[in-house]
């Protein structure tokens, strides 16, 4: 197959806003369906959210996934069915393993300012593992450090061998250069930035490639990058 480079805008995200929630959607989620556009290899998720101080998504159910969560701005407080509490912010890397079925809620943790995340789902290798939850502080630098991982050593763990997500914060002028893998998801979580041979991306927009990797990656300005490598896609394809 010939490498492809998928450029997605920011503005053209699927999107849910309440008085309380501002989501936009890289993926179908929720009321926004495009029969086309419902992963990229294992990534089925892929939200940013903004939600307003002291309201959130009360509690849940899930199954069968991995849930990663990362905090760009503010305070999110977790609670879940296993007994896990917590607040989560910038620099803390949290999975939770929604395995055989888990219920939380997730809350800003201020009265005063809203919380920026965002939130991406995988699919587990096997179904009906034990739920589980896992958190980690780590300083994101210049190079790509592994924040989730079921494949290399990261922050914090995924039941998925094919699996791993990396962040890094750029500086401008600041490059890296993009793993080679079946897919790999590239997301600008705030900033500006050129990706070789593809253009400038800015806050927002994100690039999925197939059969592709290696392009580097130049800051513009300040800008913070989430990438996925995946070697395998839904069904092992």
């Amino acid at each position: 197959m010939s490498p492809i480079v998928d450029i997605r805008r920011a503005d053209d995200r699927g999107a849910s806003t309440t008085d309380w929630l501002q989501s936009r959607h890289s993926f179908s989620f929720g009321d926004y369906y495009d029969p086309s556009n419902t992963h990229h290899g294992l990534l089925l998720v892929n939200n940013d959210d903004i939600v307003a101080p002291a309201a959130g998504f009360d509690t849940h159910p899930h199954r069968d996934m991995e849930i990663v969560t990362w905090v760009l701005e503010g305070e999110l407080a977790h609670k879940d069915s296993m007994g896990n509490s917590g607040v989560i912010y910038p620099g803390l890397a949290q999975r939770m393993s929604a395995g055989t079925g888990v219920q939380h809620s997730e809350k800003n943790g201020s009265d005063s300012a809203p919380v920026h995340f965002v939130q991406m789902w995988v699919l587990p290798d096997e179904t009906g593992v034990t739920p589980g939850y896992e958190q980690q502080e780590l300083q994101l630098g210049s190079a790509l450090t592994p924040i989730a991982s079921g494949a290399v050593d990261a922050a914090v763990s995924l039941h998925n061998r094919n699996a791993t997500l990396f962040g890094a914060h750029l500086r401008p002028g600041d490059t890296v250069q993009l793993p080679q893998a079946k897919y790999v998801h590239l997301f600008v979580a705030r900033g500006a930035l050129t990706l070789e041979d593809a253009g400038e991306l800015t806050t927002g927009d994100a690039a999925r490639l197939t059969d592709s990797g290696g392009q580097r990656v130049t800051a513009a300005t300040d800008a913070e990058i989430l990438v996925w490598e995946m070697h395998a896609g839904l069904g092992g394809a």
